[in-house]
This record gives C-alpha cells, sequence and structure tokens, in this order.
C-alpha cells in the first residue's frame, strides 16, 4: 500500500467523506493545505452531496487530477481533450476494479431514497462498505499516474 493509499484510508477513518480522504491524501503534492483540500472536496461526499452518483473516491481523483495536470490554457481545445481522456481513463481504471464509478451501483442500493444525513461511522458500518477498499483503489491509480508522469 502506498503512502498516499494509507493516508487516504486513514482520513477516511478519521471521519472524511470518500472524496475528502482521496483529495486531501495527495495535499503533499498538490500543493493544497488540508484545511483548504477538505474543503473542496467536501461537496462530492455520497457521490455529489449524497445524490448517490459519482463516488467520492474519483471525484477526489478526479480533482487531484486537476490540481496536478488541469489546463488554464482554455483557448487549446488539445489540452481539454488530453485531460478529459485522462480522467476518464482512470475513471475506467476503478469502474473496472468496483465495476461501476457510480457510488448507487458499487454499494448495491437499489432503491435509495435520498436522505442529506450520513450514516453513523460504526464498526459495522466499516466491515459492509466497501468505501475503504474504493478510496485506496482511487489513490493508487493516482500514484500509478504520477510515477508514469515522471
Amino acid at each position: 500500500m502506498t503512502s498516499h493509499e494509507q493516508r487516504a484510508v486513514e482520513l477516511f477513518k478519521s471521519g472524511c467523506n470518500c472524496s475528502q480522504s482521496v483529495f486531501t491524501a495527495f495535499s503533499d503534492i498538490t500543493g493544497i493545505d488540508e484545511k483548504t483540500a477538505l474543503r473542496m472536496s467536501a461537496p462530492f461526499g455520497g457521490g455529489l452531496g449524497r445524490l448517490r452518483e459519482v463516488c467520492g473516491a474519483v471525484s477526489g481523483m478526479a480533482l487531484t487530477a486537476g490540481c496536478l495536470w488541469g489546463y488554464d490554457n482554455i483557448e487549446d481545445k488539445s489540452f481539454k481533450t488530453e485531460h478529459y481522456a485522462l480522467v476518464a481513463g482512470m475513471a475506467n481504471k476503478f469502474s473496472d476494479i468496483f465495476g461501476s464509478y457510480i457510488c448507487r451501483e458499487i454499494l448495491s442500493l437499489k432503491d435509495y431514497q435520498y436522505s442529506p444525513v450520513a450514516e453513523e461511522r460504526t464498526p459495522e458500518f466499516y466491515s459492509r462498505r466497501p468505501c475503504e477498499r474504493c478510496i485506496a483503489a482511487a489513490a493508487r491509480i493516482l500514484d500509478e499516474e504520477i510515477e508514469k508522469r515522471k
């Protein structure tokens, strides 16, 4: 397990949402302080505000990719194309592992009824949820991409 994977899992176990866990774990290389990273990634927990859409770990991975390799030249469309391909490729790697990058599908929530209230973090919560593995996988995919780009 890489140091980023370990840090992401620690953050999750301390109460961070999936997006916060991944994005904040990479603060050492994004240059974004942890408090700001936690705030920026807070909305993406539970698949975007607990709507159970794109997994928060994938959103945290995408936010990190934006910080590291995002484009700011809006005139050159090739940068946008390259960045979207990068993010889609990482999301697809994640989906290859978990069968989806949609939160409710990963959690097998067929009849999900929206609630903004986060579930209590109990030992049972951690034992029945794949979130810890999702977070670790997202961090590993990022570390692999970082290594590839060195």
